[in-house]
């Protein structure tokens, strides 16, 4: 099992001074957040992509990525590729972040290439509904 899915969560988030909500603390990872649930994992994924665009302005799926998986560590490009194919939608797309059904897909994508197995749908869909 991946660590992302060990911690609950799927877009291995690192840890921060944000205090997430479902989030343990201390967590037992030296480096990434661990949720109590995997709706909380996803919840915190949901909610960070959500700041990115009113926080950070990010628009395109491209912008979002760069900043979730930055080429200092990833290969961003690979991994842009990655979410737009799992989408189908091109990294130009301005994902609407108030709208479940585009959310839960960004999700899903981001959480699939974290952990190389695909989202459970119901607990993206959890996530959504504790925002």
């Amino acid at each position: 099992m991946s660590r992302g899915l060990r911690n609950n969560n799927p877009g291995n988030i690192r840890l921060s001074r944000t205090l997430w909500q479902g989030e343990i603390r201390p967590s037992q990872d030296r480096s990434f957040c661990q949720f109590r649930t995997m709706a909380h994992g996803y919840r915190a994924l949901i909610k960070l992509l959500q700041n990115y665009r009113r926080v950070n302005g990010c628009r395109t799926i491209a912008d979002f990525i760069n900043r979730w998986a930055p080429p200092v560590e990833n290969n961003t490009s690979g991994y842009i590729s990655r979410v737009c194919r799992e989408m189908q939608v091109p990294n130009t797309y301005v994902p609407d972040v108030d709208d479940r059904a585009t959310m839960c897909a960004f999700a899903a994508a981001i959480s699939q290439v974290e952990n190389g197995v695909p989202a459970v749908m119901a607990d993206v869909a959890a996530g959504w509904e504790l925002l």
